[in-house]
């Protein structure tokens, strides 16, 4: 079973399929979802079984006690699994708008991998809920195409943006310092990238082809800085594949022929990406070790996220014709005592994107580019990123491993 994700999870279907016990052996493959756990609860071992492509809060603890399982993979290549028959699925358990007067349903803020599902699932089961937004592009649900609907009337799950710290205010000003007029943006949800938007009013003819968005492009919209007029991919259209913010955010994209939705097979095509100039795609990490390997899914062997869209657009960018690859993360972690620059990745830490696909790196210390650097010039890079407090060890461990000339 594809259990449609993010703010458009079908939390009745999902509870009322936890509450069965006459099933078995039932997997349930999503992203992360919102609104509820039932499925991943210890009591529904063994009747239902989470596969996580993206592993969200609600996940984590079930993925690390081994009772629900996570796939590595692309977001891009996610819809290719359902359309191959490589995971063949019998159910489709999405959330979707009330149908329009030609009998079509929207999929709403989460096209995703929900498109690929409902395409190519046998069955496909709807809760019908009359708040979900009629998001525009590749999104259509035909009402013949659902076998059985509940209906509903309840309001989207909603994510307040973070109020930024000094750090992280910090690692938006020198992103945004980046950014360059024309660029074509990819940034996704959380403090940093909302602390990177926040200063890019003074932008001009900026564009969007981001797998995810939030409230944060708002304002730029609202102020003509997003234009989407340099685009050569859907120009003067924001290109999305899913959504999750306030209900502000989900009044804005409802039936906005400016804003487009597509499957992130489309929206995180590194061929479509590259096409547009300039392409800024802004992506955080949980490690980053002195070679430039990223680890942006796990913190050693407990996985805390997954590989999403970060190497689709990286390379999108890094091949896009002025294109900047940023990956922007502050340069510790507990409360100080941890440096996120570290002399090698921790044990069990997964590597989402190679040192050979790392350009710029971003912390509240100053931003480098990588790419044509050494080994041992990337070390020095990427210790002048890190806290002071650790740039003495992190320098001994280059000296050690690169026969580095201690200063």
């Amino acid at each position: 079973m594809f259990v449609h994700g993010a703010s458009a999870t079908p939390v009745p279907l999902v509870d009322a399929l936890a509450a069965r016990t006459d099933l078995e052996d039932v997997k349930l493959y999503h992203l992360h979802t919102s609104g509820t756990q039932s499925f991943l609860a210890p009591e529904v071992e063994g009747r239902l079984r989470s596969v996580s492509f993206f592993v969200g809060p609600n996940a984590r603890a079930a993925v690390a006690e081994g009772r629900a399982d996570f796939m590595p993979v692309f977001l891009s290549d996610i819809p290719g699994l359902f359309s191959s028959g490589a995971i063949p699925l019998d159910v489709a358990l999405v959330q979707v708008s009330p149908p329009d007067r030609h009998g079509l349903m929207s999929l709403g803020t989460s096209i995703d991998a929900a498109r690929a599902a409902v395409d190519h699932a046998r069955i496909v089961i709807a809760e019908v809920n009359e708040r979900m937004p009629r998001t525009l592009g590749n999104s259509t649900l035909p009402i013949e195409r659902v076998h059985a609907f509940v209906h509903t009337n309840r309001p989207l799950p909603v994510l307040e943006p973070e109020a930024p710290s000094a750090v992280i205010s910090r690692i938006g000003e020198l992103v945004a310092e980046l950014v360059e007029d024309g660029a074509t943006l990819q940034a996704g949800i959380g403090a940093i990238p909302d602390a990177v938007l926040a200063r890019l009013g003074n932008h001009s003819e900026l564009g969007v082809h981001t797998e995810m968005f939030s409230d944060g492009l708002l304002p730029l919209i609202d102020g003509g800085v997003i234009t989407n007029r340099k685009k050569a991919v859907h120009p003067g259209r924001t290109v999305t594949s899913f959504v999750t913010g306030t209900q502000k955010l989900y009044d804005f994209v409802d039936d906005n022929p400016a804003v487009e939705f597509h499957g992130c097979d489309r929206t995180n095509d590194t061929s479509l990406i590259r096409k547009n100039d300039k392409v800024t795609a802004i992506n955080s990490a949980l490690e980053v070790d002195l070679t430039g390997q990223i680890c942006a899914d796990s913190i050693g062997h407990t996985i805390f996220s997954g590989i999403g869209g970060q190497m689709d657009f990286l390379r999108g960018a890094a091949v896009s014709r002025g294109g900047k690859p940023i990956i922007a993360l502050p340069s510790t972690a507990a409360r100080g005592t941890v440096s996120r620059i570290s002399a090698q990745l921790r044990l069990g830490a997964g590597v989402v994107t190679t040192r050979g696909h790392v350009h710029w790196v971003v912390t509240e210390h100053g931003a480098r580019n990588l790419h044509g650097l050494t080994l041992r010039e990337r070390g020095e890079a990427l210790i002048s990123l890190a806290d002071p407090d650790f740039r003495g060890e992190l320098r001994r461990a280059l000296f050690e491993t690169r026969h580095y000339v201690m200063p």
